[in-house]
């Protein structure tokens, strides 16, 4: 099997081919490393590498396919882990400088899960400091560049991660999503990205994920819209020690995206930013595609959109929560730490309690209103964001002396995103359309909360006709 079969195949495929002795786990990951050698010092995905180690797992993971031992569904497989997420003797950096030197103490539960499915841990992804922002630029390590055009973002703030699977790197990459981190570099680089439900995925030991009142859930990047379920399979299982958890789906995730049967839905869309903000014409051009073949394939299509508006008020009520991120990070040396982040923490820490108390509360009531609208359609199609990959560095364009324009900024950017984490519905993105310039446009869909499945077979019904998980940037082919 040559290179290009396996860089460019599905996790799925990988762990197939290896099941059958077609190729085993050491070919596979030495494919991946030599695809990282040749792509990666221009992209800057993968930030920290441990390849004899990686190595001699793929060599024990071979022995285990010629014993003949039942193997789990990623066998042999390479994924890289965002640096956010803790891996015991890791370094576990936050993209920060101020936590440069440190080692995580332990796994979190979504590393464990992702070694018992048989993936093999093979390094860091890029993250923007704190996965404070939608793109993938820090100080500590510096920008990740997207493969479809090396002059844009790949999106954040799981950029590393979706830099790294668009080039061919590994197939599938962990990443979490509090405001749209899977969404948007999914949707900026042409792959697909589920955010589940809240409460589908575990969240703890440790628990910083889920302090923002589960806004945070953890899953992956991939190709293929069945790589993403099979995932979402092995990290999704009921725990009955969470403060909430999803309950549990009919059948798999896996056989759902595979299903035929879902029926003819409901499906509203929209292109207008519920704040107002003007949208690319390009995101306008992927939802209409997408409106088509959901028609096509039978389901009812209509444009109407759900009681979500949003007015300054929301990004006010928004911040509350989201400043209290950098509270939380095992963080060395706050001197060393970007100014947004020390800004965001600093007015975290002079909100009072009955301030924040009263800010989740009026985002409770916002939320009740925003689903109360899945009474009138069962799913919702937006652009993922509303407008095309942003060049480097432009978030910092024009902020002078105010730490925070950068996040401010980003909100015109990405407003059809953080919406859900509220809310906590499940939405995925996928890379429907190419703009006039190559560039990949992604579109979200929305389900009913808990219908995490009904956006897999959506999805499927979608790469069918698109294949999108043929298109490859020019220049990691």
């Amino acid at each position: 099997m040559d290179n290009h079969s396996i860089l460019f195949a599905s996790g799925l495929q990988l762990a197939e081919r290896i099941k059958k002795r077609e190729i085993s786990p050491v070919e596979v990951v030495q494919a991946c490393l030599d695809q990282v050698d040749r792509v990666n010092p221009e992209l800057n995905a993968i930030i920290w590498r441990r390849d004899e180690e990686l190595l001699e797992e793929a060599r024990l993971a071979e022995e285990k396919v010629m014993s003949g031992d039942d193997l789990p569904p990623f066998h042999g497989v390479p994924m890289p882990i965002k640096d956010l997420t803790d891996v015991e003797g890791w370094p576990t950096t936050f993209g920060s400088m101020g936590a440069k030197d440190r080692v995580a103490p332990g796994d979190a539960t979504i590393v464990s899960q992702f070694r018992d499915a048989g993936f093999l841990l093979m390094g860091r992804s890029n993250t923007p400091e704190f996965g404070t922002l939608p793109v993938t630029e820090n100080q500590a390590w510096g920008a990740t560049r997207n493969p479809w055009d090396k002059t844009r973002s790949p999106g954040g703030s799981s950029g590393g991660a979706g830099a790294a699977v668009a080039s061919g790197m590994v197939p599938i990459a962990h990443a979490n999503d509090g405001g749209g981190s899977i969404r948007l570099p999914a949707g900026w680089s042409g792959l697909v990205g589920l955010k589940p439900s809240r409460g589908r995925t575990c969240v703890g030991p440790p628990v910083v994920s889920d302090v923002m009142l589960g806004f945070a859930v953890e899953g992956c990047v991939s190709r293929t819209v069945t790589d993403t379920a099979a995932v979402l399979d092995a990290i999704a299982p009921y725990d009955p020690l969470a403060w909430y958890t999803a309950p549990r789906p009919a059948t798999t995730f896996l056989d759902a995206s595979r299903s035929s049967s879902g029926g003819s839905q409901r499906i509203a869309f929209t292109t207008a930013s519920p704040m107002g903000d003007p949208v690319d014409q390009e995101s306008i051009k992927a939802v209409e595609l997408t409106a088509r073949l959901l028609e096509e394939a039978g389901h009812e299509v209509f444009e109407a959109a759900p009681d979500w508006q949003m007015g300054p008020e929301f990004l006010d009520l928004f911040k509350v929560v989201w400043n209290t991120g950098p509270l939380f990070w095992d963080v060395q040396d706050w001197s060393k730490v970007e100014p947004l982040n020390v800004a965001m923490r600093e007015s975290a820490m002079q909100t009072s309690s009955a301030d924040y108390v009263a800010s989740v509360a009026a985002l409770q009531m916002y939320s009740r209103r925003v689903v109360t609208s899945w009474q009138k359609f069962d799913v919702l199609l937006t652009p993922t964001a509303a407008c095309l990959p942003p060049p480097i560095g432009v978030l910092w364009e024009g902020a002078g002396d105010d730490p925070m324009y950068p996040l401010n900024k980003a909100a015109d950017m990405v407003p059809f995103t953080p919406v859900f984490n509220v809310t906590g519905q499940p939405a995925i993105s996928l890379p429907v359309h190419l703009s006039a310039e190559g560039l990949p446009v992604g579109i979200q869909l929305v389900a009913a909360p808990w219908q995490d499945e009904l956006l897999l077979q959506l999805g499927a019904q979608l790469e069918a006709v698109v294949g999108w998980a043929e298109r490859i940037p020019s220049q990691s082919d």
